[in-house]
């Protein structure tokens, strides 16, 4: 990594380490690496078409998953996805498997990599062993855990980025590839700094992406820049303070004193956009107590209140909630479990009309709960009446105090609800995932929220309706880009609408929004770094 205060900036072209000019990662190449090949069919059904598939496997299987997967490779074919009729077996044993990942990769360079869960989920708990009950096989979890550490490696040494999905087993297809992610990208990842120039934020394999203008409202940017930090897991948690400071969350693993890994919580502060990032602190885990609980800590969601105090949010080993919040002098509270039903993991934080909140996806119904307090010091009430029925994948705050917006369940239609009323529907059943907006938008005069999305097979849908009333209706198009990521909004230092996303070659591409023009209309696309 780079030294404290240095940034390195990935490229295409970019030299190795040993200074010899290498060939450039293929943007249209996923590698996905798993335990057998049974483990393959339901990731290669959520590839787009277009890509080309790479597949690894730590071990032959039997010949049921072996059939399963030439099943699966073949259905691929009919919808364009190119992916071979044999996977690759590396022949690697529990613990063994980094190395062979890593040289499978090099020969791939992939801009992508999926696998499945590195901490699996339990199903049950052997009171007399007081360790929880896995039924997933070792193997899944441990080539996860290398993969994630062999595409780290890879990063670091060729400078292009890789990015890694994690997926839950057995998660279903039709879910897609947002449905059933064990570390959620995040869906607000552009953001606008005390100085009005604006930010992009990624994870990577190797780290936290970061693209920063040059001037607010200008189209000179610098980056990628690789910030300095732990090795996170996959996922990152983008949320700004009331004084316009932007605050990165995510997940660690790390090995404690005794040579036991831990999954903890940690944060990082950006004060000045463009400069170096903030050294990175351990929030802690609900269940650090245990280290086999710890590792299943779900991934943060976090809000500041009107105090400006950051309040953390996570799913803990017994499909509870747990949180913690930070005062503004930076003190912690300790850990409370908010009881109640049984959440899945996935969590979105928003500032309520008293203080901040988090909703949940119920775990065992297509439902969606809601913990809230009368004032910012009283205790938490859980609320089961929310009328939410949000598709996994889907949850994300709305600008509206008290507000959510997610993806209805029976129908996929993108919804914004508040408590005590019935979800809005806002329309765009095509796509997946969660749905980012950037509120004090102008469009001819009104104040109006514009709203991003994924639509079919990873476009950039736009909308946009008047500012608190989402009841008026959207009208959804086409921008004209597909992204890998959600796509993101954020009005910049000049007051336009600038839409952001990922494109399939890995370069950050940005539209701003035309003033002038007659409804909601946005420049041509440029590529950051062209």
């Amino acid at each position: 990594m780079a030294g404290r205060g240095e940034r390195r900036e990935g490229r295409g072209g970019a030299l190795s380490r040993s200074g010899a000019r290498r060939q450039e990662a293929r943007p249209d190449t996923v590698a996905i690496v798993v335990a057998t090949p049974g483990d393959a069919p339901a990731l290669l059904a959520a590839e787009r078409p277009g890509t080309t598939v790479g597949v690894l496997c730590a071990q032959p299987g039997t010949a049921g998953e072996r059939a399963a997967y030439e099943r699966a490779a073949a259905e691929c074919a009919g919808r364009g996805v190119r992916v071979d009729r044999e996977p690759r077996v590396l022949d690697a044993e529990v613990g063994k498997i980094t190395q062979p990942v890593l040289d499978a990769l090099r020969d791939l360079r992939p801009l992508r990599v999926r696998t499945l869960d590195p901490d699996p989920a339990h199903v049950s708990f052997d009171a007399e062993a007081k360790r929880p009950v896995i039924a997933e096989p070792p193997l899944r979890g441990s080539v996860a855990r290398d993969t994630i550490m062999a595409a780290r490696k890879l990063q670091l040494e060729t400078g292009d980025p890789v990015f890694v999905d994690c997926h839950r087993a057995g998660a279903d297809p039709r879910l897609g590839g947002a449905g059933g992610l064990r570390h959620p990208w995040p869906a607000s990842w552009l953001t606008r700094g005390r100085d009005g120039r604006l930010t992009a934020y990624l994870p990577s394999a190797a780290g936290v992406l970061r693209w920063t203008e040059e001037e607010a409202g200008a189209d000179r940017w610098a980056g990628p820049e690789l910030l300095e930090g732990p090795a996170l897991l996959p996922g990152l948690t983008v949320v700004q303070d009331g004084l316009g400071y932007v605050h990165l969350i995510g997940l660690r693993r790390r090995k404690g004193a005794d040579g036991a890994e831990l999954v903890v919580v940690v944060h990082a502060t950006q004060y000045q956009s463009g400069r170096p990032l903030g050294p990175w602190h351990s929030a802690g885990n609900p269940n650090a107590n245990d280290r086999d609980k710890a590792r299943e800590v779900g991934f943060p969601a976090a809000v500041f209140d009107a105090r400006n105090h950051l309040h953390l949010f996570v799913r803990n080993f017994g499909h509870g909630v747990s949180t913690r919040r930070q005062t503004a002098d930076g003190k912690w509270n300790a850990w409370q479990h908010l009881r109640g039903v049984s959440a899945a993991d996935e969590l979105a934080a928003l500032a309520g009309p008293h203080g901040a909140e988090v909703w949940a996806r119920a775990r065992d119904s297509a439902a969606a709960v809601r913990w809230h307090r009368g004032t910012p010091d009283a205790s938490w009430t859980q609320d089961t009446d929310t009328s939410a029925s949000p598709y996994p994948g889907t949850l994300s705050a709305a600008p509206e105090a008290g507000a959510i917006r997610h993806r209805y369940a029976g129908t996929n239609e993108v919804c914004v609800g508040v408590p005590g009323g019935m979800p809005v529907s806002l329309g765009g059943p095509d796509g997946e995932g969660p749905v980012a907006g950037a509120a004090g938008v102008d469009i001819q005069g009104w104040g109006c929220t514009v709203l991003v999305r994924w639509g079919a097979d990873g476009t950039c849908a736009v909308g946009a309706h008047q500012d608190g009333r989402p009841d008026t209706g959207v009208w959804w198009f086409d921008a004209g880009e597909t992204s890998l990521v959600p796509p993101a909004v954020a009005v910049d230092g000049r007051g336009r609408a600038v839409i952001a996303v990922l494109a399939p070659d890995g370069r950050l591409r940005i539209a701003r929004q035309e003033p002038d023009a007659s409804g909601l209309a946005f420049g041509a696309w440029t590529t950051v770094g062209s």
